[in-house]
């Protein structure tokens, strides 16, 4: 895994990096402070998150404190990996900006995706770096409910796995959910994370129908972490 900067169009993308001197001073303030504001945090299935490779995690969108809480959930204090986020670009701005751009999130139009922030995506996942979109596009404030889910996760993985076919990335499906649909002090957390989604078991070569087929598999599987999870759905639209 690499925290460098990868060469992209910084007048689309501006630099985007892990400042190690930040996340130190951030991470342990911030995992304090997560356990000081909520009440219990409750966290289950973290032996589905590899320590290597590369990993997109997928996570329903329940608030602002989604990206704060899975950083706490899977970051470097549970994996030994700094998460990179696909942020929008309303979020991008001033001295929060700063921050986001400085641990790790780089700005995407979620209404008019630029080609490249699906390239830089894709460079990350290259350089083995764990990768964090919110499939559903915005946040919902319903708490045991997945809203459609957009393609652009499918792509690129697909797109990984059409320029390097021997590559082992997965998906990993995430529910988040909150006591209160607008967490405040106190409120009660439950974080899941599901058995992921090797995207090498669709064909690359038709990126299109195949990350059409891959969303289908991960909002099942999303779905499924608020009850049960089963896998046979999923096997089935894959060898279809």
């Amino acid at each position: 895994m690499t925290n460098s900067p990868l060469a992209i169009d910084p007048a689309v993308i501006g630099p985007s990096r892990v400042s190690p001197w930040l996340i130190k001073l951030i991470y342990p303030l911030g995992t304090r402070f997560l356990h000081w504001y909520f009440g219990p945090i409750a966290i289950h299935g973290q032996e589905h998150l590899p320590r290597s490779g590369p990993i997109i995690l997928a996570p329903t969108h329940r608030s602002r404190w989604d990206a704060i809480l899975l950083s706490l959930a899977a970051g470097r204090g549970v994996t030994g990996r700094d998460l990179r986020f696909m942020v929008a670009v309303t979020e991008v701005q001033g001295l929060q900006g700063w921050f986001i751009r400085h641990l790790g999130g780089f700005p995407v139009d979620v209404k008019r995706p630029e080609i490249s922030s699906v390239s830089y995506s894709v460079q990350l996942l290259q350089a083995g770096e764990m990768l964090v979109i919110f499939p559903e596009g915005g946040i919902f404030r319903d708490q045991h409910t997945v809203h459609p889910l957009k393609r652009g996760i499918g792509r690129i993985a697909m797109e990984v796995c059409k320029q390097n076919p021997n590559t082992d990335i997965k998906v990993i499906p995430v529910t988040i959910a909150y006591s209160d649909p607008y967490p405040g002090k106190g409120t009660s957390v439950e974080i899941n994370f599901g058995q992921g989604i090797t995207a090498r078991d669709y064909d690359p070569s038709t990126i299109k129908a195949s990350s059409q087929k891959l969303t289908r598999c991960l909002a099942h599987r999303m779905q499924n972490l608020y009850s049960s999870e089963n896998v046979s759905l999923c096997e089935a639209i894959a060898a279809s």
